[in-house]
């Protein structure tokens, strides 16, 4: 290796020198303005090279030739000559090394050398003329083709274009009537722009009027507005828009509310809660979402403040007040039990004497009528103090509610009225479509025992007709007790619910019976009304709520 003299030159894909290492004047021609190898190689060797460089670009691998000679003056050399591919990482274009060196006489030659062959060398470098011959065929064929392609492409879009241009023109009186429109329109905008002054007016004008204070808060709970009648509950300045209300020093806890403002413009409820401030005063705050109408987007937060420490106050009042009379009212409670107790018995003292009395016999007529004039007293005095008992009872909410059996509570009745049911020879029908009714079984028994007592007791000339009915109404149980009597006159539909509201007075009863069949059923969220013709019978309407309605 020693007897040779190399020259290496690094090349791009497209044979123009990018550095070079050795005598460049051994084996290039000194040419001015190029750096294409090829223009810079003697015939021979440029054969060579383009043949060699095609080959590699082809494989990616190493070729050399060795003996190539040329003629350097009036002597003549042989060159080695070797092409190889370089790794360029990074880059997409090649990059060929280029190695020249002269066979001197005696010198070894590598095995990986091809001796140069000039005939061949130049069949091969004419055949790769040819090739890159047809390719440019090819590639120019291609070329006429799309040519045509875009020729006709051209052709058809003069074509479109002539046509867009009468569409243009068409546009264009389009647009003409378009800009008659937009007059119109920027006056109506203008009309528009007006009642926008006239409405931020109004708007204004309304915040200045409004005592209760008003903030309006954003999505990052930063004060945007705020209303002038809040300066008259909590202290804020101008200073203070676009604060976090958090951060606000006032006397309101903000820090109270944030969540509610965070919950409103999370899920766009309304929250309304009473906050005390450090100063104890009292303020209903009401949270609600602001709504963009473009969009209805949540946007923030509007809280207003209204005033109700007076309100706070009385209703405080009202609470002991309330208390004192629940005092007074279970006191009076104690009472009337207490005294519906006491009363009853010497009551039964005195019924026991009158009994014993009558067992003995009294001789003279005059005391017998006296005697029964009393025992009539007493009972009636006795029936008198148990109502008394039962309204004091039905007032303290003593009442036990289940679902009652009508059927058995009816036939309950029937056989506690069966004398006067035989004697009246009553009927009583019944058509049960609901046969259980969620109430007090004492109650009701005695509001159903009162109703079909009072229609024997005011019978009309014929025998009395009684039906019982139930039937599914919306969400009530309707309950009728409908009969034959004598019937009651509409000016007097609303005596009959009245406490000792009599209107029979010749007739036995004290007149609290309908009284407090109406108390219970409202006292449990029912209602009863009757409908009635004198001379036709009367119709008692009860209406129960449904056992969700009365739990």
């Amino acid at each position: 290796m020693n007897n040779l003299d190399f020259l290496i030159i690094c090349i791009d894909e497209n044979n123009l020198v990018v550095k070079s290492y050795g005598d460049t004047t051994k084996y290039l021609f000194q040419r001015n303005f190029t750096l294409n190898l090829t223009d810079l190689l003697e015939d021979r060797l440029a054969v060579a090279f383009k043949t060699l460089r095609n080959k590699v670009i082809k494989t990616n691998k190493k070729a050399s030739v060795s003996g190539i000679e040329i003629e350097k003056g009036k002597a003549a050399i042989q060159v080695n000559l070797s092409v190889s591919p370089l790794a360029n990482s990074g880059k997409d274009q090649k990059m060929l090394l280029v190695v020249f060196s002269e066979n001197k006489q005696g010198s070894p030659v590598s095995k990986e050398n091809i001796m140069f062959d000039n005939k061949m060398y130049l069949d091969q470098y004419t055949q790769s003329l040819e090739e890159e011959l047809q390719e440019l065929k090819d590639t120019l064929r291609d070329s006429n083709e799309k040519l045509y392609a875009t020729s006709e492409n051209m052709q058809s879009f003069s074509e479109e274009l002539l046509s867009a241009n009468e569409e243009m023109q068409s546009t264009n009186e389009e647009m003409e009537s378009v800009n008659e429109e937009l007059h119109t329109i920027n006056s109506e905008y203008l009309f528009k722009n007006k009642e926008l002054l006239e409405l931020n007016d109004d708007l204004n004008n309304y915040f200045k009027s409004n005592i209760n204070g008003q903030l309006f808060v954003n999505q990052q709970l930063e004060l945007m507005k705020f209303s002038p009648g809040t300066l008259k509950l909590i202290n804020l300045q101008d200073s203070d828009l676009g604060r976090p209300i958090n951060k606000i020093l006032t006397n309101f806890k903000f820090q109270a509310i944030t969540e509610d403002i965070n919950k409103v413009i999370k899920d766009g409820s309304v929250i309304t809660k009473e906050i005390e401030t450090n100063d104890n005063k009292w303020y209903q705050v009401m949270t609600m979402p602001y709504i963009k109408q473009a969009g209805n987007i949540r946007n923030g937060a509007i809280v207003t403040f209204a005033d109700i420490t007076e309100l706070k106050d009385t209703q405080k009042q009202l609470d002991e007040k309330n208390k004192s009379l629940m005092r007074i009212n279970a006191d009076l409670d104690n009472f009337v039990h207490t005294a519906s107790h006491d009363l009853l018995s010497p009551l039964g003292s005195i019924e026991g004497s009158i009994s014993a009395m009558n067992e003995i016999g009294v001789n003279d007529p005059e005391l017998k009528v006296f005697l029964d004039i009393i025992d009539s007293s007493i009972k009636k005095f006795r029936s008198l103090i148990i109502d008394i008992a039962t309204i004091a009872k039905l007032e303290s909410n003593t009442i036990i509610m289940e679902m009652v059996d009508l059927n058995e509570t009816i036939n309950n009745i029937e056989w506690s009225l069966n004398d006067k049911i035989a004697s009246s020879k009553a009927v009583i029908h019944r058509d049960l479509e609901i046969k259980e009714i969620y109430f007090s079984k004492k109650n009701l028994r005695s509001i159903v025992f009162n109703l079909i007592s009072n229609a024997i007791k005011f019978k009309s000339d014929k025998p009395p007709v009684i039906y019982i009915k139930t039937k599914k109404v919306n969400n009530n149980t309707i309950l009728t007790v409908e009969d034959n009597g004598i019937g009651i006159a509409e000016k007097d539909s609303e005596q009959i619910f009245k406490k000792y509201g009599r209107l029979k007075m010749d007739i036995d009863g004290q007149g609290i019976g309908l009284y407090l069949a109406k108390k219970i059923v409202d006292s449990a969220g029912g209602d009863i009304i009757v409908e009635s013709t004198p001379g036709k019978g009367s119709k008692f309407i009860l209406c129960f709520p449904t056992v969700q309605d009365a739990s």
